[in-house]
């Protein structure tokens, strides 16, 4: 059997690496027709960082795993063709801000279409909305050789930072489809490692909604702890324990009940966005305010951590130096899409303050791209705004050098090693009033506010010692 994937981001790369390594007998081809990511792909490295995706890549690559911008020969090949190309909310036309953008889906379609021989399995894995592979389907049918497919639905269910474990055992592995043999085909690949009643069969449309569904509970999920971490603030109870108490109850348990400065990725938001619009799309329109108002809860909190810093702060920042730990949306990650982080940034600059900022993982390329397109307008970026990121932006090598001179500490990402830094240490780097904000409730506060610190923490207020 020989594979195809189109696409070598973030979902195609580790879980073909993956499928890869669990069945040796199979060849999986990864194509990608930016030659600057499959070169990454080839080399030590990698453009995605996944715990343990270096290792399994090292151990596969060259032999039944392959990396190439030989997209056509290889969908020639192919018994079974996956689609991950990037599906990103449309900034334009109708539905812009908040449909899924489909035409990388479609010129991926079309390519199939225009190249395939013989029958071809075509798998979705890229997050699409509900009946996307009737379009995909009817492109298909318009091909010049002959070839014949089946399309499959088979969305990712990968938290990033935990994509390897994720990949190695799955909660569950959805497929859905019209082909029983195609299906079983499918099956049996992931069958390789996966015990079979982890591996759900559904309808095209039932696996298609169930992506869209799954992100928008847990984002839900989320929003609902991070609403009653104001609450909590306004109240002097303290989120955790709330969230301990409320999550022991076995109906509602303990997962994603974490407050923190909000939840950002490549899915939360643009998936409930896509939700909203198809919603509105087939009339429900008090549904798609429902769902919408998770996507506003999550923006209001970012708003008020921001907010709640500048007036901590004596009601200015202008001109004060102030140490961003972590850029990324979440630990053990690269990737920055949707992050917290870039909004408080992108909010901070506007107050005109210097933002010292430390990554162990995020590049000064990407950091900087990201505050570039947050502050653009329709792809415009103003000499004013472009000037702030210039000049008040600095990209740091620690969190202690982030934190020299700094008027205030913020912790954007849960990185493990800030868990370390001693609050003495951090103490002597920093002006006094020393001001930390804790963004995702990971320090020891008792122990900071006991060397001197003034620790504003979310669902906890201001605390002082």
């Amino acid at each position: 059997m020989k594979i195809c994937c189109i696409g070598a981001g973030y979902v195609g790369g580790p879980t073909m690496a993956m499928i890869a390594h669990k069945c040796p007998d199979i060849q999986v081809f990864v194509v990608d027709i930016n030659q600057v990511r499959i070169d990454a792909w080839n080399s030590d490295g990698l453009p995605v960082y996944e715990p343990g995706l270096q290792e399994i890549v090292e151990e596969n690559r060259g032999k039944n795993l392959h990396f190439t911008t030989d997209v056509d020969a290889h969908i020639r090949d192919a018994d079974i063709i996956f689609m991950s190309v990037n599906t990103p909310t449309k900034q334009y036309g109708v539905g812009k801000g908040r449909a899924a953008d489909l035409k990388f889906i479609e010129l991926c379609a079309r390519r199939i279409a225009e190249v395939a021989e013989g029958h071809k399995i075509v798998v979705e894995k890229s997050t699409l909305p509900v009946r996307t592979a009737e379009t995909v389907k009817r492109i298909l049918a318009n091909t010049p050789h002959g070839a014949t497919f089946d399309v499959l639905s088979n969305p990712e269910f990968l938290a990033e930072g935990t994509a390897m474990s994720d990949l190695e055992n799955p909660d569950r592995v959805l497929i859905g489809g019209e082909s029983a043999e195609a299906i079983e085909t499918l099956v049996n690949v992931y069958a390789r490692w996966v015990s079979r009643e982890k591996i759900l069969t559904t309808n095209l449309w039932s696996s298609e909604l169930s992506k869209l569904a799954a992100n928008a509970f847990l984002a839900q999920r989320i929003s609902s702890i991070n609403a009653i971490s104001a609450l909590c603030e306004a109240t002097q109870a303290d989120v955790d324990e709330v969230a301990h108490a409320i999550g022991t109850d076995s109906r509602i348990g303990p997962k994603f009940l974490k407050a923190s400065v909000g939840f950002g990725g490549s899915c939360f938001q643009k998936d409930i966005l896509n939700l909203v619009y198809l919603c509105e799309h087939y009339g429900l329109q008090d549904v798609a305010n429902y769902w919408e108002q998770v996507i506003l809860m999550n923006d209001h909190q970012k708003v008020r951590f921001a907010r709640n810093m500048v007036r901590t702060m004596f009601n200015t920042v202008s001109g004060k130096r102030i140490a961003i730990w972590g850029f990324a949306f979440k630990k053990d990650t690269n990737d920055t899409r949707e992050s917290a982080a870039i909004y408080i940034c992108r909010d901070l600059l506007d107050e005109h303050a210097h933002l010292a900022i430390y990554d162990p993982k995020v590049s000064e390329r990407q950091i900087k791209a990201d505050l570039r397109a947050a502050f653009s307008r329709d792809g415009v970026l103003s000499d004013r705004h472009a000037k702030l990121i210039e000049e008040n932006v600095l990209i740091c090598a620690s969190p202690l050098e982030a934190a020299q001179d700094a008027h205030g500490v913020a912790v954007m990402t849960e990185w493990d090693e800030f868990k370390t830094i001693a609050p003495e240490a951090l103490f002597q780097a920093v002006f006094k009033p020393a001001f930390l904000f804790d963004g995702r409730n990971i320090l020891d506060h008792a122990a900071y506010l006991k060397q001197g610190f003034e620790v504003y923490a979310i669902g906890k207020g201001l605390l002082e010692g």
